[in-house]
């Protein structure tokens, strides 16, 4: 540590009732020189069983005009911006999503810009770079962010970086660090991502590899506190070395392995869609076939964070949690 962030005064997290902000409030909780102290904010009350001592935790919609008072009453340095809607549930409100994601990170800015603060640490995804057919093989971070329109998630993380871009731009003084993670997976994992290794069989695409790139939920937490206390900024995907495809995945669990023709997934989706027995319609066949790849050599090399699982090593650790369960 050098001495220039045991100034450090106050961190916020936004979303601190989510998961990853669960993990890091927990870990800002133990003894971290040069904290003055730590404020956990969520739009839900964090119930009293939750909390650790410490921290000060507030029930805070990141969309109020009222944040930037919030940022000033407890002389905020640092916001770790959290708050996301990732799983929206069986029945999606793109207006709402939008209000959250996007309008909801617009209002943080804001408040940042006019409290002060010194450092916004935010974490996007790698689902920013979209999923299509013609993405690298290797995503880095200077590939363009095409973020699908048709996924909400990934659209309102494009349009997220594009609104931090521009702020960069003309607001220098308020330094960034942005976090692109891949699949995040660790001990208690659940979503919908973990819910396609719960089916009876793992269900693939002919002719798609359809290769994960997962990051331990403990990586993810190492890399925001090291930003946080290197004040760090720049842009770094998040993502343990290699990649697990379907059919490695399948053979992992112990399930078969089913590879499906696109067209067949497409139009059962399309019709389960229409009958209202699912919210996922034909476009999430993209989700599968062209899934992004990330590459952490920025994150090894430049940010100086080598993360401490392997992909496999990611999957294989939740796994072994899962089944104690």
């Amino acid at each position: 540590m050098n001495d220039s962030y045991r100034k450090r005064n106050s961190v916020l997290i936004t979303g601190a009732g989510g998961y990853i902000g669960r993990l890091l409030v927990e870990a800002l909780a133990g003894d971290q020189p040069g904290l003055k102290s730590v404020v956990a904010a969520d739009v839900r009350e964090i119930p009293p069983d939750e909390r650790h001592a410490g921290v000060t935790y507030i029930t805070a919609d990141i969309r109020s005009p009222d944040l930037s008072d919030i940022f000033r009453r407890f002389f905020i340095d640092t916001v770790v911006h959290l708050a996301t809607i990732v799983t929206p549930g069986r029945k999606p409100d793109r207006e709402f999503e939008y209000s959250v994601d996007v309008l909801g990170t617009e209002n943080v800015l804001k408040a940042c810009l006019e409290a002060g603060v010194k450092q916004l640490i935010v974490t996007s995804s790698g689902a920013a770079y979209g999923y299509f057919p013609d993405n690298p093989e290797w995503l880095g971070e200077n590939d363009i962010l095409r973020g699908n329109t048709e996924f909400a998630y990934s659209h309102h993380k494009r349009l997220v970086e594009e609104m931090l871009a521009l702020c960069r731009r003309e607001h220098p003084e308020l330094k960034q660090l942005v976090l692109r993670p891949g699949v995040v997976l660790g001990a208690a994992t659940d979503n919908q991502i973990t819910a396609l290794f719960e089916k009876p069989f793992i269900m693939g695409l002919m002719g798609a590899a359809s290769p994960f790139v997962f990051i331990w939920d403990q990586d993810v937490v190492g890399c925001i506190l090291k930003g946080i206390f290197d004040e760090a900024t720049g842009i770094f995907n998040l993502s343990g070395d290699g990649t697990l495809t379907m059919k490695e995945i399948a053979g992992l669990l112990g399930r078969p392995y089913v590879a499906l023709p696109v067209s067949l997934v497409r139009s059962v989706l399309w019709v389960l869609k229409k009958l209202g027995m699912t919210q996922y319609g034909p476009e999430q066949v993209n989700f599968l076939r062209y899934r992004p790849v990330l590459s952490n050599r920025r994150l090894k090399q430049e940010f100086g964070y080598v993360p401490k699982k392997t992909t496999r090593e990611v999957f294989e650790y939740y796994l072994a949690e899962r089944n104690k369960r």
